[in-house]
């Protein structure tokens, strides 16, 4: 069994510790978890690993987060992985800091990486771990938030938070969706 986890985020120095790429920091984490290095690869940068007979590939994009979905479409379609066995880590300032949430499928909730993703590869028919950022932000500045940096607080508590996201990862590779869903989220 072939896993294709996607971690969004941008590429670049100045977007390395903003909220918008928790995705990518969740994947850096996996990775280094499994004794892994990124290398560059077409429209994405990726490694993997292999747990209990399964192949998580691991991509972080390349293309900048409004255009995501060439990468996963590319990575979907070269490994050969169906939509149900992608698994897209995604920041949601929907949910309070630190919230875990997995979904099968769903709406883009206005997240320009997602909208990409469903554009190229036909549809809201695919998983997605949420994970919190929060919303304290004022009214027209959510863009600043999102680019914007962690505070000192949730840096220190980031680590948590992104470990239980990991487990999430390989509970959906190795026990499935919906009893990750049912074990995890809250």
């Amino acid at each position: 069994m072939k896993y294709l986890i996607v971690g969004l985020g941008n590429i670049g120095p100045e977007y390395e510790l903003t909220r918008h790429n928790v995705g990518f920091l969740t994947l850096d984490r996996l990775a280094d978890e499994h004794g892994v290095s990124w290398k560059s690869g077409r429209l994405a940068f990726t490694t993997e690993f292999k747990f209990k007979g399964r192949t998580f590939h691991l991509i972080k994009p390349t293309t900048y987060m409004n255009l995501s979905g060439k990468a996963v479409n590319y990575w979907m379609k070269d490994l050969n992985i169906p939509k149900e066995n992608i698994l897209v880590v995604v920041d949601d300032v929907a949910l309070p800091f630190g919230k875990l949430r997995m979904r099968g499928k769903g709406s883009a909730a206005g997240h320009n990486g997602l909208k990409n993703i469903e554009e190229l590869t036909g549809g809201q028919d695919y998983p997605r771990l949420k994970f919190g950022i929060g919303d304290d932000f004022p009214k027209g500045r959510q863009v600043e938030y999102v680019l914007g940096r962690w505070t000192q607080q949730e840096i220190d508590e980031l680590p948590i938070f992104m470990d239980k996201a990991i487990e999430m990862i390989i509970s959906f590779g190795t026990i499935g969706i919906n009893m990750t869903m049912s074990q995890f989220n809250e």
